[in-house]
């Protein structure tokens, strides 16, 4: 099999995991030059060598997760866990996606790191919610969220968010996506 890409040498540290950056060998698809610089992978089944699928930019992919298919992963997005980018689908700006996951909602800039929250189902664990470093359940974030901000504006932002995570829940999104598991 030809390879479409390698590592470059350049790596960089993120939530205590090594990540390295990817080159093109090939062009891929319309938008990948031979020889262009993308993303950053922990490992190498992070990105698949078949099809079109890249990483692009600071765009990271990490843990078990994998990207394939034509998939796109691109901006400041992350995708770790056990989670799975395939067909055409695009994951870009400072979205996350982790775990077994179906993305519910990205909200952001929130907090006072001015991050992006990303509220998932996680046939796992239910709702996941990623924040930073931050990755959990409900209620695991919401502890988190009282010890770091109790009740000041961040606190009353995450919290807010969290109501509307458990509306889309109970909503036909919530149902659809248990329907799917």
């Amino acid at each position: 099999m030809t390879r479409k890409w390698e590592f470059t040498g350049e790596t960089k540290s993120w939530c205590d995991i090594t990540l390295r950056r990817i080159r093109a060998l090939v062009d891929i698809g319309a938008s990948v030059k031979a020889g262009d610089v993308g993303g950053w992978l922990e490992a190498d089944a992070a990105l698949s060598q078949d099809g079109d699928a890249w990483v692009f930019g600071n765009a990271q992919v990490s843990g078990d997760a994998q990207v394939f298919g034509n998939a796109q992963v691109s901006g400041n997005a992350q995708v770790f866990g056990n989670a799975q980018v395939s067909g055409n689908a695009r994951v870009y700006g400072n979205a996350w996606v982790s775990g077994d996951a179906r993305c519910l909602l990205t909200i952001g800039p929130i907090g006072s790191r001015c991050a992006m929250l990303t509220i998932h189902a996680d046939f796992k664990i239910g709702v996941r919610f990623n924040a930073g470093c931050f990755t959990g359940t409900r209620d695991e974030f919401l502890a988190q969220v009282e010890k770091t901000h109790g009740d000041n504006k961040h606190g009353n932002a995450y919290a807010a968010a969290v109501m509307l995570a458990d509306h889309l829940v109970d909503a036909p999104v919530g149902e659809a996506l248990k329907e799917a598991a």
